[in-house]
């Protein structure tokens, strides 16, 4: 009888403890059948729970530029009118490739002097062998026979120089073919049909292989500490907000802008993918304050704010989600780090997370009624 009573005080025991830990999880979590539709899942992204370092960041403004060591900027050879072009902005070209043709007179002149020299060339070697024969029947002297070799190189020298000048021009019938000088994408263009142009003149186009591309960020005198060459860096464009890129600084500029009264840091980026464009504005991440403290990582994305309370949510399924209230430690442009019910290695939600939680609120708010 007595080893009866034993029993049921520990059993009415064990289920008063079960009971007080199922309150106790039932606080910190809230677990739903809900499942996520066709439409969300199109679009959703999980995240693995991280046991990370915790850093802070700035952010700097920037933007990005060409590759100067790979750009080729192209002035006018000669002074003429522009009467083709064969490009446009933006476009991809090939060394070599035909983008406009210019009619000059001086390619007229350059013809025209050819046939001269080509002219005088001729009586030069008529000349020339005259004075050989008469050098021979010693009737010219030796000075005679050099005075008239000198002349007709002379004259070949010059047709040679005008013909090169006739190849690196492309030039026929007064035309000048203006040709690519290197691959990659037209990123300035100045002419169009009917203009006219000048040798040495503006720069007619640009062209610029951007396979990698420079950032260019701005670094203000309350920065410049946080800031030195090799720091790994994050670019982030408003083009592509989801998405990072991930760099370094190369070089730091040792005098202030005139203008916007910064430091550029420059920093260079491979862009095999071509979503950074020249012209385009970035958002540059620098981690600065390690500390030895380690915290919950997880996307700054993923953390909802609801009545005065961060929560996240758990993905087990997608029919199987669970509300968890986190605290938040500290935060940067990419992790926000927490405490709370978490473990490393959870997945949770990191897109549309308000909309599901929202979506999972009314569920259970539904079943409650």
């Amino acid at each position: 009888m007595k080893t009866k009573y034993i029993i049921a005080i520990h059993f009415s025991l064990l289920m008063a403890a079960m009971s007080c830990s199922e309150k106790k999880t039932e606080e910190n979590s809230t677990e739903s059948n809900y499942c996520i539709s066709k439409e969300l899942k199109k679009d959703l992204k999980l995240a693995k729970v991280e046991m990370r370092s915790v850093e802070e960041s700035i952010t700097l403004t920037g933007e990005v530029e060409s590759n100067s060591d790979k750009t080729v900027p192209y002035v006018s050879l000669v002074d003429g009118v522009v009467t083709e072009t064969y490009f446009s902005l933006g476009d991809y070209v090939r060394k070599g490739q035909v983008l406009a043709t210019v009619k000059s007179v001086s390619l007229n002149e350059m013809q025209d002097d050819t046939q001269t020299l080509q002219a005088q060339l001729a009586v030069a070697k008529r000349k020339l062998a005259s004075v050989e024969s008469m050098y021979k029947d010693d009737i010219a002297s030796q000075k005679d026979l050099q005075e008239a070799k000198a002349e007709v190189e002379i004259l070949q020298s010059n047709i040679s120089k005008t013909k090169k000048n006739m190849q690196l021009y492309s030039a026929g019938k007064g035309n000048l073919q203006i040709k690519s000088p290197a691959d990659g994408y037209v990123i300035e263009k100045n002419v169009s049909n009917g203009m006219p142009v000048t040798a040495g003149g503006e720069q007619l186009f640009t062209i610029s292989n951007l396979d990698k591309v420079w950032v260019m960020a701005n670094v203000y005198a309350t920065n410049m500490r946080h800031v030195y060459v090799n720091q790994p860096v994050v670019v982030k464009t408003l083009a592509y907000p989801d998405e990072s890129f991930v760099g370094k600084i190369d070089a730091i500029s040792q005098v202030f802008n005139e203008n916007e009264r910064v430091l550029k840091a420059k920093i260079i980026m491979d862009n095999n993918n071509m979503k950074l464009r020249p012209g385009m504005s970035a958002d540059i991440v620098l981690p600065i304050n390690s500390q030895d403290k380690t915290a919950l990582a997880i996307p700054v994305k993923a953390l909802i704010f609801d009545n005065n309370q961060s929560y996240v949510i758990v993905h087990k399924s997608d029919c199987l989600l669970e509300i968890r209230t986190v605290t938040e430690v500290s935060t940067n442009s990419q992790y926000t780090y927490v405490e709370g019910n978490l473990k490393p290695g959870e997945n949770i939600i990191a897109s549309n997370a308000l909309l599901i939680y929202e979506n999972l609120k009314n569920q259970s708010n539904n079943s409650t009624n």
